[in-house]
């Protein structure tokens, strides 16, 4: 997948801001997709406007500049529908925690703790999110599926994290970071 695909995905259901379409790609359901950027959004846009595959309105904001909103067009609607059909590239996961982990044999183990701790936070508050979206009304069957299967995924880091946190943590190096501030 990639951005231009992203952006005909959140139009297909209903007329979006690139502003909107970032947001959702950052902070929404679509952020499990692909990663896209203003950099990479816009532009994407663009090309799909002149190939008329959306197109775009300007709206006037009360205290707020004007935006521009983008709709699809039943051409895009037909060429989303032909780029799902594609073949698939490889799931990609990236994690800034992983890199961590990976070096924390160098690192005071009350940090690596800590790093632990807020890793296991974020993965239970982001499987409690998904619980939650999975209950709205406005839940379609295939988001449900699609919000169960990031539900299971997030679990099972979770008990991976409880059971093995405590081996990362024996990993690192035994002094603190107090001790190694002084």
């Amino acid at each position: 997948m990639n951005v231009r695909t992203l952006c005909l995905s959140i139009l297909y259901d209903g007329d979006a801001s690139g502003y909107d379409i970032r947001r959702m790609c950052t902070e929404e359901e679509f952020s499990y997709f692909v990663e896209a950027s203003y950099g990479s959004i816009y532009p994407a846009l663009a090309k799909l406007e002149d190939e008329q595959l959306v197109t775009s309105r300007t709206e006037q904001q009360d205290g707020k500049p004007a935006r521009k909103v983008y709709s699809i067009t039943e051409a895009g609607r037909s060429a989303f529908a032909e780029e799902l059909g594609g073949p698939l590239g490889e799931d990609m996961f990236r994690s800034p925690f992983l890199l961590f982990a990976r070096f924390a044999h160098i690192l005071p183990a009350d940090l690596v703790e800590e790093r632990c701790m807020e890793m296991l936070e974020r993965t239970m508050s982001g499987r409690k999110r998904l619980e939650t979206a999975a209950e709205r009304r406005d839940c379609s069957p295939a988001d449900k599926w699609v919000i169960e299967y990031g539900r299971a995924m997030l679990e099972l880091a979770e008990e991976h994290m409880r059971s093995h946190m405590s081996e990362l943590i024996t990993m690192a190096r035994a002094e603190s970071r107090k001790d190694a501030a002084e």
